[in-house]
């Protein structure tokens, strides 16, 4: 039906009727007022429809070109939408969607080194515990917590220790696992491995009530654990600064019955691998983590 339309017609028309002049649509598309009104008479012959109403140099949509304009302005303004969106990616854009705490506490810091080996990609990271959808095109791959999805390629990001830590002045109370019990105890109410589950595997009965300090994010509790409200039980590889910088002392890395578990996962659509960015990113990610290169 559509055959004998032509396309470059229907842009004079959708530019002529969303500017409001053939000149403007002229300057527009680097025409001339009078190759638009051509256009848009041949694009009429064709519909069989006025779809302009023309007083000397004046002209408005009749009701054919208004209902006309509904569909085509849509049509063009998702095609812009879309050209834009590729324009922005670009081939060198990187799009990481990240779980909050690793973000904050892992990714972020390190991001430096991986642009300094990568000077011709940019990153833009986003950070949520909703997993990413990668249906619209709005991520290229994501870091998730806990057993993702089966989209695409899953990589385990290796195991993670899971260990009481705290600011080393509170440490000094802390001989053996049972002295927990008299802390004030933070709890991360989204973990995988929590206290109870720590208390069991070093044989101490855990507490039936849990009163302290509760997040739902990690890095708030690793924050608070470096101000002193209490112990926090986190992983030493999202707390590995404050670790490092004494911040933080982990009272039973040796001592103690720590849990390991792979708590993190980077998973992406098969297809993404294939853009030099993103298989860039997840061979620096995975070196970082002391990890082998992944299968192309």
């Amino acid at each position: 039906m559509t055959r004998n339309v032509s396309l470059s017609a229907v842009r004079a028309f959708e530019t002529a009727a969303r500017t409001g002049s053939f000149r403007a649509a002229a300057l527009e598309l680097n025409l001339s007022p009078s190759a638009i009104s051509h256009a848009i008479v041949n694009l009429e012959q064709s519909l069989g429809a006025v779809l302009f109403e023309r007083e000397g140099r004046a002209s408005r949509l009749t009701a054919d070109g208004e209902q006309l304009m509904r569909h085509v302005g849509e049509a063009f303004e998702e095609l812009r939408r879309g050209v834009d969106a590729v324009i922005n990616r670009g081939p060198h854009l990187l799009r990481v969607h990240c779980a909050p705490s690793i973000a904050a506490q892992w990714l972020s810091p390190r991001l430096a080194g991986f642009l300094a080996q990568h000077q011709k990609v940019s990153v833009r990271l986003a950070a949520s515990t909703d997993y990413a959808s990668f249906t619209n095109d709005e991520f290229d791959l994501d870091i998730v917590y806990g057993r993702p999805r089966n989209v695409g390629r899953v990589i385990p990001l290796g195991l993670e220790l899971i260990t009481p830590l705290c600011a080393p002045a509170m440490a000094e109370k802390l001989r053996e696992p049972n002295d927990l019990l008299q802390m004030l105890l933070i709890q991360s109410d989204r973990k995988l491995v929590r206290w109870p589950d720590w208390f069991i595997e070093n044989g101490v009965t855990p507490p039936s009530q849990q009163s302290g300090m509760r997040f739902d994010r990690s890095f708030l509790a690793i924050a608070a654990a470096v101000d002193g409200l209490g112990v926090s039980l986190e992983s030493t590889r999202l707390a590995e600064r404050e670790l490092a910088a004494g911040r933080l002392v982990a009272p039973f890395l040796e001592t103690g019955r720590n849990i390991r578990y792979v708590g993190h996962y980077l998973v992406c659509p098969e297809v993404a691998l294939r853009r030099r960015p993103v298989m860039g990113f997840v061979t620096w990610l995975l070196a970082e983590l002391g990890l082998p290169a992944p299968d192309r």
